[in-house]
């Protein structure tokens, strides 16, 4: 086997690999001894059936799989002695392909991207600023009122008084269609809340005006969709009684407030709603503290990038920015987006961060954990309810999918690794500052 450089231009490599027909011919054979104990044939007794019968039922089958073996095994080798590793999937072509027949030599074309080496980086060369934001009286009692709305109470409106978008109507009610009462359309008592879309769609506008010892008949059809099969799209009338009219009240906030919210107390409250608010405080100055250490990683380094590399990565951002100019178009049948000099320039600056991170993360030993992908599964699974175990098998087995799942997270553990080497200095801010620091990120 023979392998031949054709290119070396930047990060750009070729080669020639010839597979000789006497390599092919010991590759086929090797393969039929592997197999001669297993094979049967009639006449022959198990594993006995002689090597050139073998060869001339599987010989041609088999060819085909030599040649591959013998091309890959020769790629293997050529990057294990040249230490080169790949951008992408090699290109690989059979230059004699149409000519070619057995007993001839197999010439392969490959070609490929090469990573760059990266720099050596002195983590603790980079200095950076932690925002610190504590959570203030005015903040805690804030949060303290939005739970309270949350935690909301009714009261009886005055008798007469017209019920309004978000009061609540007590009432007793029949579904009847074609006149015949069906089954789970009535209740008594039952509160309902206009403007909740607890009933189907147009049912809680109607009542919207009601009075206390109104009857009122409401008007209205079942989706076609509506999960009850003997109910879908049929026109239904819905006689109410209304018993009571209430308007919201916010609860008080005070120590029932926080039993509700699994408090002891109202101070066991505040301290919890304190510590949630310092942690999302946290999250906050961590995104800025994270865009500061890869400004400076970025300014640190400096290597050549595989083009194709950057050339995927500018059409990524050129495609998911196009989607968020036009959200109006939900698929990707349309012409291709061309990406711009400022999407080659901030791919450019993702694919270098990107190898940093993986080349550092690679020689610290940084790894994504079983249980910690799992979470992240999980997660994610979150966002369909009720198919999250076939989105967990889903993700199992689709590489691709596990691989984007485990991105951000080692990057996450990498960026956490160079944290703990960087000098870091503590700050304390305001949150209006930490919030101008956020929307600044968003902007760029």
């Amino acid at each position: 086997m023979q392998v031949t450089e054709t290119l070396n231009e930047g990060l750009k490599r070729g080669y020639d690999i010839v597979v000789t027909a006497a390599e092919l011919e010991a590759k086929v054979n090797e393969k039929l001894v592997e197999a001669q104990p297993e094979v049967e044939m009639k006449g022959f007794r198990k594993g006995k059936v002689p090597m050139a019968l073998l060869k001339k039922q599987f010989g041609q089958r088999l060819l085909g799989e030599a040649m591959q073996d013998a091309v890959d095994g020769a790629m293997n080798e050529h990057f294990e002695k040249s230490g080169d590793r790949p951008a992408l999937q090699p290109k690989v072509e059979m230059k004699n392909g149409e000519e070619w027949k057995e007993g001839d030599d197999v010439n392969v074309e490959m070609s490929y991207e090469a990573l760059p080496e990266i720099p050596e980086v002195d983590l603790k060369d980079i200095s950076l600023e932690k925002m610190v934001v504590k959570a203030a009286d005015a903040d805690v009692d804030e949060a303290l009122a939005n739970l309270a709305e949350t935690a909301q109470d009714f009261k009886a409106r005055k008798k007469g008084t017209k019920a309004k978008d978000g009061d609540q109507v007590v009432m007793d009610f029949v579904g009847k269609i074609d006149g015949e009462a069906f089954e789970g359309g009535a209740g008594d008592d039952f509160p309902l809340v206009l403007g909740s879309n607890q009933f189907i769609p147009g049912f809680e506008e109607q009542l919207v005006g009601v009075k206390v010892e109104e009857e009122k008949d409401v008007t209205v059809s079942f989706p076609e969709d509506y999960q009850a099969d003997h109910l879908a799209g049929k026109e239904a009338v819905f006689s109410c009684v209304i018993k009571e009219v209430k308007e919201p009240v916010a609860a008080e906030v005070d120590d029932e407030l926080a039993k509700k919210f699994g408090a002891e107390d109202l101070a066991g409250l505040k301290g919890q709603v304190a510590e949630r608010l310092e942690a999302e405080y946290a999250g906050a100055s961590r995104q800025v503290q994270k865009r500061a250490l890869l400004d400076a990683l970025d300014a640190k380094v400096s290597f050549d990038l595989p083009p194709s590399l950057v050339e995927a990565e500018a059409g990524q951002i050129a495609h998911q920015l196009w989607h968020e100019e036009n959200p109006e178009v939900e698929g990707h049948d349309h012409d291709k987006i061309e990406p711009t000099d400022e999407h080659n320039k901030l791919a450019e600056r993702r694919v270098r961060l990107g190898l940093l991170l993986a080349e550092l993360g690679q020689k610290a030993e940084v790894e994504v954990t079983d249980a910690e992908m799992t979470q992240a599964i999980m997660n994610q699974a979150r966002q369909y309810p009720g198919q999250e175990r076939q989105f967990f098998e889903f993700v199992q087995q689709n590489a691709q999918m596990q691989q984007q799942l485990r991105a951000p997270l080692f990057e996450d553990k990498v960026v956490d690794y160079v944290f703990e080497l960087a000098e870091i200095s503590e700050k304390e801010v305001s949150k209006d500052d930490l919030q101008k620091a956020v929307e600044a990120l968003e902007e760029e």
